[in-house]
């Protein structure tokens, strides 16, 4: 088994409706998802917004109820776990999309990044205080400025004290939702070589969510193509990138923006054939609700969900 294994997981929201608010029908934002990572490996999850990409990340966690299906962690059953002090919770973290958002305005550095210490450890202010500041040497970051609030930093210094707080606890895997989506370009790229730097030294395995192909492929060995709720592909980064088989596949694939003037002309008629495609191929590649078939494997790593007909 697998360092994280998810198996046929559901997450359905019901829908109210009627007189007395009854249950009439549901979301499935995700919808039979099994996937596995390795232990010091980067896993990719992409798809545009509404996917259920990040509904993924948050039920594996426990922020989001599942409705059926199993999360294996280690060899041991997470499903539905949800206590704060459960052992899995110090293992498992998460890295938030925004880094402003997901960092109390009112409260220090010190007390931003020692929340999770407190909770788990039980230290001096001295020992904490010194914790913190080899955190925050650890990112990047001041180790003097532990008294300042999170609007004293820039957009990269803020994702830098969520990742700070993320690995207090020496976690074993992280679970990185859009991590950069809400930085400026210029600064993704710091963002993201540091989380690599970081990945051997504190032995770090991650699952990196994003709707950005171009950040997925700098990040992840093997990637996860969802769309509403299901996957129309799996495979490792350079079978989805080299060889995508699924048109929504090829269709994020040719949204990749080329910096190589050389192959602009190139690209422009790549993304016109794959419109084409996807407009006329549509309905072979997706059932009348509008949602992928189930998969099939192409080689041993590969898989797609491949039209009825193929």
């Amino acid at each position: 088994m697998g360092f994280l294994k998810i198996e046929d997981l559901k997450v359905h929201f019901p829908i109210k409706g009627g007189l007395f608010g009854r249950t009439i029908d549901h979301v499935r934002a995700v919808d039979g998802v099994s996937f596995t990572l390795e232990k010091g490996k980067t896993y990719g999850l992409v798809g545009e917004s509404g996917s259920g990409k990040s509904t993924t990340g948050r039920a594996i966690i426990g922020l989001n109820h599942v409705t059926s299906g199993k999360v294996y962690f280690e060899d041991k059953e997470i499903t539905g776990v949800t206590k704060a002090k459960s052992d899995f919770r110090k293992d498992i973290q998460m890295i938030f999309q925004d880094p402003y958002s997901s960092l109390n305005p009112k409260k220090r550095v010190i007390d931003l990044v020692a929340e999770p210490l407190r909770n788990f450890e039980k230290l001096s202010r001295k020992e904490e205080r010194i914790r913190v500041q080899e955190l925050l040497e650890l990112v990047g970051l001041n180790p003097e400025s532990i008294l300042k609030y999170p609007h004293e930093f820039s957009g990269g210094q803020r994702q830098r004290i969520g990742i700070a707080r993320a690995v207090a606890l020496k976690p074993k895997l992280i679970i990185a939702d859009e991590p950069v989506s809400a930085l400026d370009v210029s600064v993704q790229a710091q963002v993201l070589n540091f989380m690599k730097e970081i990945q051997d030294e504190l032995d770090l395995t991650y699952m990196f969510i994003s709707h950005d192909l171009g950040v997925i492929k700098h990040m992840c060995d093997h990637i996860g193509i969802m769309y509403k709720g299901r996957y129309v592909e799996e495979g490792t980064a350079k079978e989805i990138f080299d060889n995508p088989q699924h048109i929504y596949t090829k269709r994020l694939v040719a949204a990749i923006p080329d910096i190589d003037p050389r192959k602009r002309e190139e690209m422009k008629q790549f993304r016109a054939e794959v419109n084409s495609e996807y407009e006329q191929s549509y309905n072979d590649y997706f059932n009348e609700e509008g949602l992928a078939y189930g998969l099939k494997p192409i080689t041993d790593t590969h898989l797609v969900a491949l039209p009825e007909k193929g």
